[in-house]
């Protein structure tokens, strides 16, 4: 057969039973930097999941600076900023170190995320935090950090930490996960995630 359709019809029972949509997820990479390592290696675990997460990355660098003055009339960014994460099913957020803490480009997106009043889009929202950076400890207080804030913020995180130490082998030329030690531990995240948020995907209520 020239065509293979992935579907399967149980004719004596009549019903046709057509395969599930892979999860939706929002990736953030927590730098406005051009050629960011930790772009880099959000493009290489969208590509590591793709089987089972339909990504999308979420623009943050053109928001404003985050101002409850602006909360009465949204602007246009924020607008299109919060519907991004609405529609997802979980987010994937990517991170560099700055100064021992979450980069102020990220940590922006994150207060127009829980804002306004009531609007937070975080809450019981399913996340993965990783992040890479050439010291040995990967980006580990940047994470932990925004844990915390993520946390409290009502986010479900994946357990576990992944801190990444980057090398000039992790990634191949064409932006794959080089590393065979360091791609099978993050496919384990990966997987972990996707069915953390397909479970929780599968409770939210049918929109009618």
């Amino acid at each position: 057969m020239g065509t293979y359709l992935a579907s399967v019809i149980d004719f004596n029972q009549g019903t046709m039973t057509m395969p599930m949509a892979k999860p939706t997820v929002a990736v953030i990479v927590g730098s406005n930097r051009r050629d960011s390592l930790n772009r880099r290696l959000a493009h290489a675990l969208v590509r590591l999941g793709a089987d089972k997460l339909d990504a999308t990355f979420v623009r943050i660098d053109d928001l404003p600076m985050f101002n409850q003055d602006l909360e009465g009339n949204l602007p246009g960014e924020v607008v299109r900023y919060k519907a991004e994460l609405a529609r997802a099913d979980g987010v994937l957020i990517v991170t560099p170190e700055h100064d021992r803490s979450i980069p102020a480009v990220l940590k922006n997106a994150v207060d127009w995320g829980a804002r306004p009043y009531g609007k937070n889009v975080w809450a019981g929202k399913p996340g993965f935090i990783t992040g890479t950076s050439p010291g040995a400890i990967g980006t580990a207080l940047a994470q932990q950090h925004l844990r915390a804030v993520m946390t409290g913020l009502g986010m479900i995180l994946l357990g576990g930490e992944a801190y990444i130490t980057f090398k000039p082998d992790l990634l191949d030329a064409q932006g794959h996960i080089a590393d065979e030690t360091t791609k099978k531990f993050l496919q384990g995240f990966l997987d972990r995630f996707a069915a953390l948020v397909a479970t929780l995907a599968a409770k939210e209520p049918a929109l009618t």
